[in-house]
């Protein structure tokens, strides 16, 4: 006989664990930048439509299908019976999307560099035999559970095995171009919305209590009800007093409350409370949700400042440090066994035993299979394909956010070399400039403007190499727009669009020391590829230029601008 409560209680909390793929999404979207949108959309889509067939074919026997120290066992298609007051079914797809979750973690810190089929590839690997087998070691019956190993919900079974990933994953992919400077500093890649970052932080708290509270599977007989109860008063108290400490602490260290690292510190007072949520007291959540806010602002920076590893969104720092210190914090606070409770200090050694073994067994494995991908499909989009935006390149998606303005981020004119998928300094440079007394030549005091339009992944090499030529000053405008062609042809949901209006950079300069042909001819050299929408020069001659600063009018309010 079933229990209807605990059927109903466990299907309740697939639900909400599986809407938190709706957070993540957006998590790691609002962190990134907007050319990258709809790849990150598609990755998150992936890990769960992927890992779905995987686990069930092969994953969830690995983790459940017997009690063998380090396996399961092997269930093609789980014939076997795993029904508790609830139905076989039910467990069936709770422990699906909880391997979607730990899955999914990875994406945001591998953001906007991987390419789309080695993220897939990793994905069904990962869902298939590296998260079920170290799953099964705790949650499985395997020797971490024997010994007496507690993660209730998954500080380290989901949250950590997915962070680990995470580290290893964008250590061997390499910073994003334009993260560090020659010297070695790290540069800030803003997010292009912090309200979608915000509205997936909200997703993830609300699914939170799913994720730990439907865990205890029961809510039949007092017990049940109070274990459930208390539950999700230390779930919430936990990543409410995280936020709280993380805002106080960039205040402090930043002059200002940091928006995104307070986003963090929620989930991360979350992944530090999910492995002992059942086995602390309120105050006990209390002190876990204040030991996570430090971990994660000062996990966060040694991660980008000190290791050089580049994470676009913090998931390293929130879920592999936040989920290895909650489940060892477990073994000082429970109530049950902890050291601050008078339990010694077994319980604790246990708890570490768990945390490095865990480490030890993904950072392998996904070290191997990362290498393997790089060294065959290959891990890494390139330089090209990277500045222009995997949403186009990947998914010949021209914008994620249809008629509304992409940004544009700037990359330093020292990284250019490495960026630029043309040696603008070398095209400029080859552009014959005539000189009079080792200057170009300026035909008396004729002003003229120059409008540039082109495609966005090109300003880059155009600014470069107007600077070679001597042009310093610039107005840049991003703007709509297209030719007599109606823009290229793209298609939503199958039908051709009637008129695609493509987003383009248009720069605007004036001259009159440069010649106006050697502009033209840099310019030209630099947007050309032979296809349409490299672009077009617009020739205005100018009345007048007055500098509001001085009050200097025509050649003389220039000199500084060329």
């Amino acid at each position: 006989m079933y229990s209807s409560v605990d059927t109903i209680w466990v299907l309740l909390g697939a639900t909400l664990v599986f809407f938190m793929q709706a957070g993540f999404a957006m998590v790691e979207t609002g962190f990134t930048r907007a050319k990258n949108a709809g790849n990150i959309i598609m990755k998150n889509l992936m890990d769960f439509a992927i890992g779905t067939p995987i686990f069930w074919a092969l994953g969830f026997g690995l983790m459940f299908a017997g009690s063998g120290p380090l396996i399961g066992g092997f269930d093609f298609l789980i014939r076997g019976d795993y029904s508790g007051t609830y139905p076989t079914a039910a467990f069936i797809i709770f422990q699906t999307v909880f391997c979607a979750t730990a899955a999914t973690i990875v994406s945001g810190a591998m953001a906007e560099r991987t390419k789309f089929i080695s993220y897939c590839i990793y994905s069904a690997v990962i869902s298939a035999v590296i998260y079920p087998i170290s799953g099964h070691w705790i949650w499985g019956g395997g020797w971490l559970s024997q010994m007496g190993f507690h993660d209730f919900a998954g500080s380290t079974a989901v949250h950590m095995v997915g962070g680990v990933a995470a580290l290893i994953g964008a250590k061997i992919l390499g910073p994003r171009i334009g993260k560090y400077g020659k010297d070695g500093k790290p540069r800030a890649i803003p997010g292009h919305s912090l309200t979608l970052g915000a509205l997936g932080v909200f997703i993830l708290w609300f699914c939170w209590f799913g994720f730990n509270g439907c865990s205890t599977v029961s809510m039949t007989g007092d017990d049940a009800l109070l274990s459930a109860s208390n539950i999700f008063v230390t779930t919430n108290l936990a990543a409410a007093t995280a936020t709280v400490t993380t805002m106080i602490i960039t205040w402090v260290r930043y002059k200002k409350p940091d928006v995104s690292m307070t986003l963090n510190g929620s989930l991360a007072g979350l992944v530090a409370i999910t492995a002992g949520c059942d086995m602390v007291t309120p105050t006990g959540a209390f002190f876990i949700g204040l030991i996570a806010a430090f971990v994660v602002v000062f996990g966060i920076e040694f991660i980008d400042k000190v290791c050089k590893i580049d994470d676009p969104v913090g998931a390293i720092g929130v879920h592999g440090m936040c989920g290895a210190t909650g489940t060892i914090l477990t073994g000082l606070f429970a109530v049950d066994g902890g050291l601050l409770y008078g339990g010694g200090a077994h319980f604790l050694i246990i708890q570490i035993l768990g945390v490095v073994t865990v480490i030890a067994w993904v950072a392998v494995t996904m070290t191997i299979v990362f290498q393997l991908i790089k060294h065959t499909v290959g891990l890494r989009v390139s330089p090209h394909e990277e500045i222009v935006g995997l949403d186009i390149e990947e998914h010949g998606l021209v914008s994620s956010y249809a008629d509304f303005m992409p940004m544009v981020e700037s990359i330093d004119s020292s990284d250019a070399g490495e960026a630029l998928p043309a040696d603008a300094v070398s095209v400029a440079k080859a552009v014959p400039v005539e000189l009079v007394d080792g200057r170009p030549e300026a035909s008396d005091v004729k002003m003229t403007k120059i409008a540039i339009v082109c495609k966005q992944n090109k300003f880059e090499a155009l600014k470069v190499a107007m600077n070679e030529i001597g042009i310093t000053g610039m107005t840049v405008t991003q703007v709509l727009g297209c030719g007599m062609q109606k823009g290229s042809t793209e298609y939503y949901r199958g039908i051709p669009l009637e008129m695609n209006l493509l987003p383009k950079i248009e720069v605007e300069i004036v001259v009159c020391k440069v010649p106006v042909r050697t502009v033209i001819e840099t310019a030209k050299r630099v947007l050309y590829t032979g296809h349409i929408g490299d672009g077009k020069i617009f020739i205005y001659d100018v009345e007048n230029v007055v500098k509001v600063r001085t009050g200097e009018e025509g050649y003389d309010a220039l000199q500084d601008i060329e």
